[in-house]
């Protein structure tokens, strides 16, 4: 419900007043009911792990426009890949908890002035890939507590001088692929007091000059990234950017000059890259000369450099610790770096490296990473042997076939070792004996098809396994005996023929398995006892197996389990008998998955000992008899997923007991038919996916329509776009176009009942407005003081307001320009007015009430606006009656307009009150405002006995 306040009812006449109610009828008649949860443009991205948040998908909906259907309490709202061609004032207003907001990829070419006003807590907005061509003064108003603005691929040529203005806590911009020209344009934004990212890429930008800058004080940004513009001059002059410290210079295609003549003005420039630039060798010197802080250096497609004696030069710098050469077509590039003995990270990825000769890296005793992917290197480089500080080295696709004992006999520090994609065929028992500290290692996409005793010894510290896929046809005991310390393993194999028992007898510590489970296998896993995680892929064709019983017993001794997830990758899928035995141990079972496996013998003893899952997945089986006595254990179960299991009804539902359920999946099923009623048994359901299921679009189905519509708590996933498959005379129409109404009365009875009620109540409501309007007001009133002083009992007690001020909202501005600091601030009066001191969804007349009675007076400010209003109406109403009634000398008349007697004739109960009391008149006081306010402050201080008020007030005697 929605309580207006009295600021903001517009004045109505008598013609309006009927005009509003008949139209208020007619939304009656047509009900329209509310779609606020089965949403026309949008869906629920409901992420379990963040309950709180409301998060709405809208993305690639065709929407010309903001939908008005988003809720107010949403999080996150993804418009991106629309239509929408401008963002109007009023489009995201009362979604104060908003804090992302993505609106890529529309066309957008104007924003009204204040449209994002209301979003107090937006923390990102993105815009890109729009046609904005200019940011105006008041765009941005309102959002204080943005920290990123993505503006990336407009048409902006101009940003006014307070664009930015608002944005005060705003850290990161994003201008890529505008239309900037000059580094003035960008003035606003490094006026930004917590600026730190700035990102100007592909813009228009010739010159990069300090000196065009006029900034009061110095910047706040530390990163600077101007790629991909024609930038002819870099020139730092100024001491603007004392904090910068990473700079970007990619693909400029102009002779750039650098022009740092102070190196100090650049002295916290740690991070810099020079990646495919127009730039000579000697004035590349010139940009590395000047730096004497750098750390990090990028220079990607840089190789035309390299034959000109580049390297030699970057290696003499003294602070250097991460050398990025990647994405260079350079095979001898390793070659060039034997003086970089400083370094401590070297990137050499995708540089058609085949060979690292031999004393290329051996100096570089400080070394911890050292990345060589994605090159045609066929064996471990020697070098890497006397790197005995490296800690992370990755050679994944390559072209390496074997592996040495010698290959890391001296890596003793490695913790993580990437080998993957290499055509690997075989590890020895040698291969990793002395990588005591490794905590990681991949060889997955290998060519394994023998461990020979590779995992026997060595690797006490392996936390991290992948294998992937590999071409071992069995597991036997021992091959991972020396793997004490693994926590998570995979071995996604569809080779693995036989798994022995005692394969995995050593993995004490394991917390996650990923395996393929073959045909055969003896090992029960039953050493597992610290396994949470357990994933299990069956790459079988049913009718080679149709009984793999023995997962039924093996889960039995697996008592940590948390996770468990099994699929069948063939076609026809597989069958599994299900018994009390596969779960029944697993009391700590959290997640359970079954996907293209029929599961047989389900009963109320499947899940009697898993009172802790709370996510539930059977799909793509047989459960068309499913019965409630299913999930009477699961009372803790959040996340249900039957898609595609056959399922015909809903009804096993009703009597399951799923009071925790909050996401309920039934897509791709046989489901035509749905009772409403079973919904009330699921009181938690926020979200319900139900597509591609045969509805029927006929009165059976009237009940679930209804609720689809007008449930407030409920998603509906997509219901706008659910078919009707029956009858055929409704085949392909929406199912929730079918029209309820019918199913419940004749519909020309009810227009003919409606109409004639309709004409009888404006009637009436005419005859009343007009003729007794005021006597009924007042009795009401009368009544509703009376009720008001017994229920609350206040007659005695003490106010809390010197003074209650009445006014209209189009006077707003004279109180708080005039009342105010004289009455609040010079004569200390405690004042009680609507915007400030109303309590929030209470009802106005209450409101209103409370505030009358908590006030010693009551001053009304009068204007023509304020006679009009029809609660400030109300208010002068309730006041006069402590006036005349409880003989309380309670009202001060302030006119701060001169109105005529005769304009006050219609107002009669205005012109009794200014016939039997004077009053105070703002125009009479002239300049002499200081007596008036004295003349005020007397009233104030008289008690509300009539005898202590005698003409305390001046201005004329009547009207």
């Amino acid at each position: 419900m929605v309580n207006f306040r009295p600021s903001t009812v517009e004045s109505l006449s008598s013609n309006s007043v009927q005009r509003l109610l008949l139209f208020l009828l007619c939304l009656l008649l047509l009900h329209h009911p509310s779609l606020a949860y089965s949403l026309n443009n949008c869906t629920f991205d409901f992420t379990e792990d963040a309950l709180a948040e409301v998060c709405m998908d809208c993305t690639s909906n065709g929407l010309v426009s903001v939908p008005d259907d988003i809720p107010r309490n949403a999080h996150t709202v993804k418009l991106s890949e629309n239509q929408i061609r401008e963002i109007k004032r009023d489009d995201f207003v009362n979604m104060a908890k908003l804090s992302f907001l993505s609106l890529d990829s529309n066309v957008i070419a104007h924003i009204d002035d204040g449209s994002f006003m209301y979003l107090v807590s937006l923390k990102e907005l993105h815009m890109a890939s729009n046609y904005l061509p200019n940011l105006t003064g008041n765009l941005f108003q309102g959002l204080s507590n943005l920290s990123l603005l993505d503006l990336s691929n407009n048409q902006i040529n101009f940003i006014h001088t307070s664009a930015f203005d608002f944005l005060t806590s705003l850290k990161t911009v994003i201008l890529n692929s505008n239309k900037l020209e000059t580094v003035t344009d960008i003035e606003p934004v490094l006026k930004l007091p917590h600026l730190q990212v700035l990102r100007l890429k592909h813009n228009l930008f010739s010159t990069f000059e300090s000196k065009d800058l006029n900034l009061n004080t110095s910047s706040s940004l530390k990163v600077l990234d101007v790629e991909d513009n024609d930038i002819m001059r870099f020139s730092i002059t100024t001491p603007i950017f004392p904090h910068l410290h990473t700079i970007y210079l990619y693909s400029i295609f102009s002779e750039l000059e650098w022009d740092i003549p102070d190196k100090s003005l650049l002295t916290n420039i740690t991070h810099l890259e020079l990646s495919y630039l127009l730039i000579d060798i000697e004035e590349t010197q010139k940009v590395l000369q000047s730096l004497d802080s750098l750390q990090e250096l990028q220079l990607n497609f840089m190789w035309q450099l390299f034959s000109e004696g580049l390297l030699p030069t970057v290696c003499k710098i003294p602070t250097l610790r991460s050398l990025d050469l990647s994405v260079n077509d350079d095979a001898d590039i390793s070659a060039q770096l034997g003086a970089c003995s400083q370094l401590k990270e070297l990137y050499l990825g995708n540089t058609n490296t085949s060979e690292i000769p031999k004393g290329s890296l051996s100096m570089m005793k400080q070394l911890r990473l050292l990345d060589l992917r994605q090159n045609l290197i066929n064996r471990v480089p020697e070098d890497i042997r006397s790197l005995s500080s490296l800690r992370e080295l990755r050679l994944g696709i390559n072209r390496i076939s074997e592996l040495s004992c010698e290959d890391f006999t001296n890596t003793t520090s490695l913790t993580e070792l990437f080998l993957n994609n290499n055509p690997i065929a075989k590890l020895d028992r040698c291969t990793f004996q002395n990588l005591n500290n490794l905590k990681v290692l991949n060889m997955s996409g290998n060519k394994l098809w023998t461990f020979e005793g590779a995992f026997k010894k060595g690797l006490p510290n392996l936390e991290i396994l992948h294998l992937g896929t590999t071409f071992v046809s069995d597991l036997v005991k021992g091959d991972f005996e020396g793997l004490k310390s693994l926590k998570q393993f995979d071995i996604e194999s569809n080779d693995i023929n036989v798994i022995r028992k005692g394969a995995f007898d050593t993995l004490y510590n394991l917390t996650k398995l990923s395996i393929y489970l073959p045909i055969f296998f003896d090992d029960d896993f039953s050493e597992l006892q610290q396994l949470e995680d357990f994933t299990m892929y069956f790459p079988i064709d049913a009718s080679s197996l149709k009984d793999h019983e023995n997962v039924s017993t093996f889960l039995f001794d697996l008592k940590s389990l948390r996770r468990l997830k099994m699929v069948c990758i063939s076609n026809q899928g597989l069958i599994m008998k299900t018994k009390i035995e596969m779960v029944q141990s697993t009391k700590l079972l959290e997640e359970f998955t079954a996907e293209n496996i029929f599961l047989t013998s389900t009963s109320k003893e499947t899940f009697q000992f898993n009172s802790k899952l709370r996510s539930l997945r059977i799909t793509k089986t047989y459960l068309s008899d499913v019965g409630p006595e299913l999930f009477w254990p699961l009372s803790n179960l959040q996340t249900l997923d039957l898609s595609s299991t056959n399922l015909k009804s809903l009804d096993f539902l009703a009597q399951a007991n799923l009071s925790a359920l909050k996401y309920l999946h039934l897509s791709d099923n046989g489901i035509t038919v749905i009772d409403e009623t079973i919904f009330q048994s699921l009181p938690a359901l926020i979200y319900l996916d139900l597509s591609n299921n045969p509805l029927t679009c006929d009165c059976s189905n009237a009940g679930f329509i209804q609720w689809v519509k007008s449930n407030n708590q409920t998603q509906v996933d997509g219901a706008h776009d659910y078919i009707c498959f029956f009858p055929l005379i409704k085949q392909g129409t929406k199912v929730l176009d079918f029209d309820v109404q019918s199913c419940w009365m004749d519909v020309g009875f009810l227009c003919y009942i409606s109409s004639s009620c309709l004409v009888v109540l404006t009637l009436l409501t005419s005859f009343i407005y007009h003729l007794l309007r005021w006597q009924i007001v007042y009795a009401f009133l009368l009544f509703q003081a009376f009720l008001y002083d017994s229920r609350k009992r206040r007659r005695g007690a003490p106010h809390l307001y010197d003074a209650f001020i009445s006014y209209n909202v189009e006077d707003e501005a004279w109180v708080y320009r005039e009342m105010l600091p004289v009455l609040e601030g010079e004569q200390g009066w405690r004042l009680c007015l609507h915007h400030r001191d109303f309590q929030p969804g209470k009802p106005i007349i209450e409101n209103i009430t409370d505030a009358i009675y908590s006030s010693r007076k009551t001053i009304c400010v009068i204007s023509r606006s304020y006679l009009q209003s029809e609660w400030c109406s109300r208010e002068i109403q309730m006041a006069s009656f402590r006036l005349f009634d409880e003989k309380k000398d309670v009202l001060i008349l302030l006119f701060v307009e001169e109105i005529p007697s005769h304009q006050l004739s219609p107002y009669h109960r205005m012109r009794k009150l200014v016939k039997k009391r004077t009053y105070l008149s703002w125009p009479q006081a002239g300049q002499h405002k200081g007596v008036f306010w004295q003349n005020v402050r007397r009233a104030l201080e008289t008690g509300e006995s009539a005898r202590d008020n005698v003409n305390l007030l001046t201005g004329p005697e009547g009207c």
